[in-house]
């Protein structure tokens, strides 16, 4: 059974003041361990103050992401694009930092995505902090409907058609299912219904059903965009 603990926060400055700290402390953990960035506008100003700061980790972080758009890795529509101010001031060797290689065709990027991780995990390193998106919805990640967590299966990471025409690669609920802190970063209106739906647990909702391998999840919620 997953359990949800959940966190409101009154101002989207004080949500991006909180995950500042937590993915600082994450990044700053000791031993082999990774850490899993979401994309999309709402954590990217917490990237941006954690790579402004003075930023010591250990020589055995990794740093994966939640999935990327089939788009150039220099494009602005890509999440390891939007995140470079913050891989760039962690300095990690290109073996540290695990992409999605959109150069590669998609089936091959998602394959190659998938050895990545299953290298990584078998490896010994563990993800910790692991932050999840949320789509008003109800997609996390690239994970928009049942029938992609059921492809899914088996698999680390998969390639998607998403609904906007677009392709992705994203990571599947058994990678979900490793991460220790999975937290939802959720900020502004127009998300109110999926919120209440991970809230209540919905077992319809594709984001709470991509969770179901972990014990616990939290949600960071502002109202405030």
């Amino acid at each position: 059974m997953t359990t949800l603990t959940q966190r409101t926060f009154s101002s989207r400055d004080e949500l991006d003041a909180a995950l500042a700290a937590r993915l600082a402390g994450a990044l700053a953990a000791t031993g082999a361990s990774a850490v899993m960035l979401s994309g999309g506008s709402t954590p990217m100003a917490a990237y941006a103050r954690v790579a402004t700061q003075p930023l010591a980790h250990d020589d055995r972080l990794h740093v994966l992401f939640t999935d990327d758009r089939y788009v150039p890795a220099d494009s602005t529509a890509s999440n390891y694009h939007q995140s470079r101010a913050l891989t760039l001031a962690l300095a990690l060797p290109d073996e540290s930092l695990l992409r999605v290689r959109t150069e590669l065709p998609l089936d091959e990027a998602a394959a190659d995505y998938d050895a990545a991780l299953t290298t990584l995990l078998s490896s010994g390193v563990h993800v910790g902090l692991g932050l999840l998106g949320l789509g008003a919805d109800g997609h996390t990640c690239s994970l928009f409907s049942m029938a992609d967590l059921d492809r899914a299966r088996g698999r680390y990471a998969i390639p998607v058609k998403r609904p906007d025409g677009m392709s992705a690669v994203s990571v599947t609920p058994e990678l979900l299912a490793t991460v220790r802190e999975p937290v939802f970063i959720v900020a502004g209106p127009g998300k109110e219904a999926a919120v209440e739906a991970l809230r209540a647990q919905d077992r319809s909702l594709v984001a709470w059903r991509a969770v179901q391998g972990c014990a616990d999840v939290e949600l960071w919620y502002s109202p405030q965009g």
